[in-house]
């Protein structure tokens, strides 16, 4: 349990006062033991998922959308915490260069698409062009159109060549997002989190409603339709995704070769080099 611990040390707001006021105004979130609990049952799950997809060929793209502080890197964390990075791997790019503004707008995504065996998890995804690019104005409407124009088709090519393809929206409500900027700000630990972005989110709280209102209306199409994880609570959102993630894919168990441990080989005649102290790291702690 120590592993989990440290990982959710990202949790512990340094900011006594604040992260009081958080958790009195939270008073129903899902307690400690069944969250870790339940959070290591699913990560059990999770690997038979793993070892299913890479035993089968199979190919599976998973993204991860919601507003700034949402909670999507948290859960996509529990995702891979106990898993192969060989099979499973995390996409998150970051702003489009010069060059890749003159590509065609899905060719910077595609060479992360998986192979058979493995899945991939968008932390953000192509529907940036839907959202902050729309909002922000990195995007002019008729850009905003023509991508609208061909997701639906884009996301049917990608189901047809064998890729299941599932999309988890992060919904947060205007209180809790206001709630969790105010901890980053005073948090030296995850003050990093906050871009220029992120804070531009907060003005233009509406202009993301009506964006994210407009891609569900166009984009949440049979082979690949939305699901929103209301994530207020971060641990149940976690749990509610992560258990509905492996509803979706039909893994079984697989074969697997027994382990044997293998006896070491001892050569008489070797003797180990004694090595200079500089090359290794000072032992502090």
């Amino acid at each position: 349990m120590d592993e989990e611990m440290e990982l959710e040390l990202e949790d512990a707001e340094l900011s006594k006062a604040i992260a009081r006021v958080y958790n009195d105004a939270r008073p129903d979130q899902l307690d400690s033991g069944t969250y870790f609990g339940e959070l290591l049952r699913l990560q059990s799950e999770l690997i038979k998922l793993q070892d299913w997809v890479a035993h089968h060929g199979e190919k599976v793209v998973v993204i991860f959308e919601g507003r700034d502080s949402a909670g999507k890197g948290g859960v996509i964390k529990r995702i891979t915490q106990r898993l192969n990075p060989r099979v499973v791997r995390t996409v998150a790019l970051p702003a489009p260069s010069d060059r890749e503004k003159t590509q065609w707008y899905f060719q910077r995504y595609v060479p992360h698409l998986p192979a058979g065996g493995e899945i991939v998890l968008f932390d953000r995804s192509w529907y940036n062009r839907a959202g902050v690019e729309r909002v922000m104005g990195f995007a002019t409407e008729d850009e905003v159109e023509q991508f609208f124009q061909d997701v639906p088709e884009f996301e049917r090519m990608l189901v047809r060549s064998g890729i299941r393809v599932v999309k988890y929206w992060f919904s947060i409500t205007d209180e809790e997002q206001q709630m969790r900027f105010l901890m980053r700000i005073h948090d030296p630990l995850k003050q990093w989190k906050l871009s220029p972005m992120d804070l531009q989110s907060r003005v233009r709280w509406e202009g993301y409603t009506k964006a994210k209102e407009d891609m569900f209306e166009r984009t949440n199409i049979p082979e690949a339709p939305w699901y929103i994880v209301p994530a207020n609570d971060k641990r149940r959102a976690r749990l509610n995704c992560i258990s509905h993630l492996l509803s979706l894919v039909p893994y079984t168990d697989v074969p697997h070769e027994g382990i044997a441990l293998p006896d070491r080989v001892f050569n008489p005649d070797y003797e180990r080099e004694v090595l200079p102290r500089d090359l290794y790291v000072p032992e502090k702690y």
